[in-house]
């Protein structure tokens, strides 16, 4: 796979902003994310977090989530996680697909997450529920064995070596997917950026909880089955890079 760093389609980060950067360092000692917001909201799009996100939010107000099921209105027969969903293309999709399965997204960018109220909004879809913020905050909510599949999908790979301490695959958030995800369970990853595949690869493989399931180049090489495709991938391939769907056991 050829070299490649995150091009200018990727989000900016808080390196961008010193103002940003001090707010940053405020919220939380690590950060895993890098800037909240790009482009000014549309006045539509702005009051979406006022009438639907309070409808769909993931509710923090306790110390655990004990009943996940119980975030929606229907029975679900399993529930998965998407960290940082970007424009929400994937997550509606798979909710779409798959309307007896309960899905949570988290994104703490503001424009993402706009995007993700209007999609899901309009769809009606009542499978789903989104959390504007780190997805650390519902993970460690959630009961042990509560969570079927946990994607990651086009994380930003935090390039420079004195960041690598935020990219998202780690063994801080490794021991949070092993206690929520059930065995059996799976956590995929796609990137197109093969310093963070192998670092995936590495620390995954460290890991005791999870086994990478390739057999062939195709198992990795091939997008997951019904995959729809993200604006990321799309921008990524047409600037020549190729990439990769890594899929993780909880054993």
């Amino acid at each position: 796979m050829p070299c490649a760093t995150r091009s200018a389609d990727r989000e900016p980060t808080t390196d961008d902003d010193p103002a940003l950067r001090g707010a940053a360092a405020e919220r939380q000692p690590r950060t895993l994310f890098g800037r909240r917001k790009g482009h000014p909201l549309t006045a539509t799009r702005a009051a979406l977090f006022d009438t639907v996100l309070p409808r769909l939010a993931v509710p923090l107000n306790a110390d655990r989530i004990d009943d996940p099921a119980g975030l929606f209105p229907h029975a679900v027969a399993a529930l998965r996680v998407e960290i940082g969903f970007g424009g929400g293309e994937h997550l509606v999709h798979q909710a779409r697909t798959h309307p007896e399965i309960g899905f949570i997204g988290c994104e703490p960018f503001v424009n993402g997450m706009a995007k993700a109220l209007a999609a899901v909004d309009e769809a009606g879809l009542s499978n789903v529920r989104l959390h504007f913020g780190d997805a650390a905050e519902v993970l460690d909510r959630l009961p042990a064995h509560s969570v079927a599949e946990v994607d990651l999908l086009y994380p930003d790979p935090w390039p420079k070596k004195r960041h690598w301490k935020r990219r998202f695959v780690g063994p801080d958030n490794l021991d949070r997917l092993a206690r929520v995800i059930v065995p059996g369970g799976l956590f995929r990853v796609a990137s197109d950026i093969p310093s963070y595949i192998e670092w995936t690869l590495q620390h995954a493989h460290a890991h005791p909880a999870f086994r990478w399931t390739a057999r062939t180049a195709d198992d990795w090489r091939m997008p997951y089955p019904g995959w729809p495709g993200t604006r990321y991938e799309a921008k990524a391939i047409e600037a020549g890079r190729v990439p990769a769907y890594l899929t993780f056991e909880r054993v």
